[in-house]
């Protein structure tokens, strides 16, 4: 029986009214289903090699899945955290986490040990911090607030106050992350997530051709000024020019990804596990999991990670205010440039990079903040919304437009479209 038109009448009011704010509703289930698949796999993988890494570390064969477990637990933690948290209040952590992370990026100089000609991680008792992924999470914080604020004064445009702020932290980027601390791989990623934000936030495309201009320069400067980063890149051109010295990672992960076959090897049957593949817990995981797993399992973790992609496209498109889109557009940008060199470097791609593949590569630090920012991300899917304001006014937080031009990425379609 269908309801009277003066129902439909009443609904339709009250309904109206609430346009302006969005309303709470249940989360996006799927991509959290989706996270703990990825963090399941993960377990995995480093459960399997474990026997072989504890060979060669001289630990105990339980030692390092323990230590996952505890980083996926705390990962947890962190999500359950920032999924409940209100949005509002990372605006006033932007300043403090920059202070921090720049003390961390500094302190690891200072204390930290070089491996393998970068400067990554400090040491606190058993413990280890990499303090480039408290560098990314602060960069994603302040990075969308100070985008939004910019939309919201109508300054987005000005080059004086919008450009030439991020052009400056860029810079800031490079001597730190690059310079100081010797990562080029995640400087990368950085770079990345801010040109993308200033995409998506409407930044005219000349002003961005300025940005990406700086972003190729800071490269070049990079790789001209560090041997073994031209030496990286000679490798890249000829990888099996030499296999045992500069190119043995290369090779080494070559092998291990064509010994997969179409069903892999097995779990408990890796070779490279066992010390011939350097960082096969790490930067070399991806390599390990295709041994393991075969084009099978490897077109299965692929797949696991276009849905989370497309599950972050689609909070990007239904979110409810700018700052909250500029939050999940830098976090997809994150965890999808970064899963792209990790697995593009292991397949010859691109060129080496040490950076981890996020969910399945063992490290605490990276687990922890991956799933800190998807639990942001959680709590936005909450209000993501399908309509568009009866009406915009100048500060309005909860709008899909840019002032009547629609933002690169929204979609807010009538409520009519759904019926």
């Amino acid at each position: 029986m269908r309801p009277s038109s003066q129902f439909q009448s009443r609904r339709g009011s009250r309904f109206n009214n609430n346009l302006e704010m969005p309303r709470k509703h249940k989360p996006d289930y799927i991509l959290l289903v989706i996270i703990i698949l990825l963090l399941s796999i993960g377990l995995v993988v480093i459960y399997s090699i474990g026997p072989g890494l504890s060979i060669n570390s001289g630990v105990g064969a339980n030692y390092f899945i323990n230590r996952q477990m505890i980083s996926v637990i705390l990962g947890l933690v962190g999500f359950a955290i920032t999924a409940f948290m209100p949005l509002k209040a990372w605006r006033r952590f932007e300043k403090p986490l920059i202070i921090i992370s720049v003390i961390a990026a500094l302190a690891v100089r200072v204390l930290g040990q070089e491996v393998n000609g970068a400067y990554r991680w400090i040491q606190i008792g058993g413990f280890s911090f990499q303090a480039d992924e408290l560098i990314k999470f602060a960069l994603l914080i302040w990075l969308a607030g100070f985008l939004a604020s910019q939309i919201k004064s109508g300054a987005i445009s000005d080059f004086k106050k919008t450009l030439l702020p991020i052009i400056m932290a860029l810079f800031i980027i490079g001597v730190v992350v690059a310079g100081v601390e010797s990562d080029l791989g995640t400087t990368a990623v950085m770079m990345a997530m801010m040109a993308c934000m200033a995409f998506v936030a409407s930044v005219p495309m000349k002003k961005i051709a300025i940005f990406v201009g700086v972003i190729v320069a800071c490269v070049v400067i990079a790789v001209a000024t560090s041997s073994y980063r031209q030496q990286r890149l000679a490798t890249y051109l000829h990888p099996s020019s030499d296999c045992q010295n500069s190119g043995y990672q290369t090779c080494q992960a070559l092998i291990a990804v064509g010994s997969g076959g179409i069903l892999g090897l097995g779990l408990g049957n890796s070779v490279q596990a066992y010390g011939y593949l350097p960082e096969s817990a790490n930067d070399s995981i991806f390599a390990i999991y295709a041994e393991k797993f075969g084009f099978l399992g490897t077109t299965i973790l692929l797949a696991l990670f276009a849905a989370l992609f497309v599950r972050l496209k689609n909070i990007i498109e239904r979110c409810p205010n700018n700052f909250s889109r500029l939050l999940v557009t830098g976090i997809m940008t994150w965890l999808s440039v970064q899963a792209f060199i990790n697995i593009g470097a292991m397949i010859g791609v691109i060129p080496l990079k040490g950076i981890t593949l996020p969910f399945i590569s063992y490290g605490g630090t990276s687990i922890m903040f991956v799933m800190a920012a998807l639990g942001i991300v959680f709590h936005i899917s909450r209000y993501t919304t399908y309509t568009v304001p009866t009406k915009i006014t100048e500060g309005d937080d909860y709008d899909n437009s840019h002032y009547g031009r629609r933002l690169r990425g929204s979609r807010n379609p009538a409520i009519s479209s759904r019926q």
